[in-house]
C-alpha cells in the first residue's frame, strides 16, 4: 500500500494517465497540424492508443470479472475500427480531390503575411520551397 491505495489502483491510474497523454497529444494534433490527412494521422494513430490504455486501466481496476470482458470487447472493437475508419475516411478525401498541404502553401501564407520591405528574403524562400516539391 502506497499513500493508501494498492498496487491494483496505482498499476489502473499509471495506465489510465499514459492513456490521457496520448489522448491530448491527439487532440493537440487535431488543432495544431496544418491539413485535412495530417489531423486524420493524429488521431487515428494516437487516439487508438490512448483508448485502448484507458481501457486497460478500467480492466486492472475492475478486476476480473464481467465488466473487464465487456470492456476488453470494446477495446477489441476500437482497435479493430478506429484505425480502418481514419483510413477510408482519408482514402475517401484523396478521392475527392481534398487538397494537400505542401511547404510551397505554406511560404505563400508566409509570404502574404510578411511586410513588404523583406521581398528579397521573401523571393528566396519562395524558390527554395519550390525546389522542395516533389512534382
Amino acid at each position: 500500500m502506497i499513500f493508501g491505495f494498492n498496487g491494483q489502483e496505482i498499476i489502473a491510474c499509471l495506465l489510465m494517465g499514459a492513456g490521457l497523454v496520448f489522448l491530448i497529444g491527439s487532440m493537440v494534433g487535431m488543432l495544431r497540424l496544418p491539413d485535412y490527412y495530417s489531423r486524420v494521422h493524429a488521431s487515428g494513430n494516437s487516439e487508438t492508443l490512448g483508448t485502448l490504455l484507458v481501457f486497460l486501466g478500467l480492466m486492472v481496476f475492475n478486476g476480473f470479472s464481467n465488466v473487464s470482458a465487456k470492456i476488453f470487447i470494446i477495446a477489441v472493437f476500437v482497435f479493430l475500427g478506429n484505425p480502418i475508419g481514419s483510413h477510408i475516411l482519408a482514402k475517401a478525401a484523396y478521392k475527392t480531390g481534398h487538397p494537400v498541404w505542401t511547404k510551397k502553401q505554406a511560404v505563400q501564407h508566409e509570404l502574404s503575411t510578411e511586410p513588404t520591405s523583406s521581398i528579397a528574403t521573401a523571393e528566396e524562400k519562395e524558390a527554395q520551397a519550390n525546389a522542395d516539391l516533389h512534382g
